[in-house]
């Protein structure tokens, strides 16, 4: 309180309006001056009939106070926008492949309607941001079903003449078959689908990328197994493996710590998803 006083008079020079400033009275504002001076035994002003000037240790004092001020007021501030759609931040931890595939229209459309929210996204595996959440603080974890997808295995036209064939996943094991890597979910969803029909998976190829692997699908290099919202539309060079079983389909899902607060910018995004 002493240096809030103190940082009105040094900037207004004057005690008078430092007072109406900080709704207190004239002599509220001199005692506080008083007290301040006196912890620090050394004079921070001077005063005379007409005007206050500050000493020259008042203006290194200065010096060090308006940063500060203005770091509490930027971090009232940023506190009270968290709470209106006029600022504050939203922060989302995503994989590559949501982000790139599902993420990109509805940030657009975020951005476009609430310019001021500040949008920080980090790439993580889905095991990894889950882990994020829950390193946050020990509550429980909300989720929502946002969109429910297949994962489908893809292949070149050229390379693989299977197009019109129904294959059982026993006759898959024959080709090269590539993969995300044993970080992700997607990985661990298609080696309990190959166990549980007792068959053993073994990938030609495992990376980090979805874009990676249909890349090198359509090159010849092997069957990818890819969400299905990652095929491009209309892919002249490749096409989807008709298989005998039905693989289970996914959800997609938002999740929340519910110990943490959420802020309003955070609640909006997820109801727009």
């Amino acid at each position: 309180e002493l240096y809030k006083v103190f940082y009105h008079v040094a900037v207004t020079l004057s005690f008078s309006e430092a007072s109406k400033q900080l709704f207190i009275s004239q002599s509220a504002v001199s005692q506080s001056i008083k007290v301040l001076e006196k912890k620090l035994n050394q004079p921070l002003f001077i005063r005379s009939t007409k005007k206050v000037q500050l000493t020259p240790e008042g203006e290194i004092l200065l010096k060090h106070i308006e940063p500060a001020m203005n770091l509490i007021k930027k971090g009232e501030n940023q506190l009270l926008e968290a709470h209106t759609l006029n600022g504050g931040q939203l922060r989302i931890g995503a994989s590559d492949t949501i982000c790139r595939y599902y993420l990109v229209p509805y940030l657009n459309r975020f951005h476009k309607e609430f310019p001021n929210i500040h949008i920080k996204v980090i790439n993580q595996t889905s095991i990894e941001c889950a882990r994020f959440l829950e390193n946050g603080q020990a509550g429980s974890m909300n989720t929502r079903v946002i969109n429910e997808f297949h994962d489908v295995f893809v292949a070149s036209r050229s390379a693989f003449p299977l197009k019109g064939s129904k294959l059982a996943l026993e006759e898959l094991l024959r080709y090269p078959i590539m993969m995300l890597d044993r970080k992700s979910t997607t990985s661990e969803f298609l080696h309990q689908v190959f166990q549980k029909s007792q068959l053993d998976l073994v990938p030609e190829i495992e990376l980090s990328s979805n874009d990676l692997l249909i890349d090198l699908a359509r090159i010849g290099l092997g069957i990818a197994f890819v969400p299905d919202f990652c095929i491009p539309k209309n892919d002249e060079d490749l096409f989807i493996l008709d298989l005998k079983e039905q693989l289970p389909s996914r959800q997609m899902m938002v999740a929340y710590n519910e110990s943490l607060p959420v802020s309003q910018a955070a609640r909006q995004f997820m109801d727009m998803l």
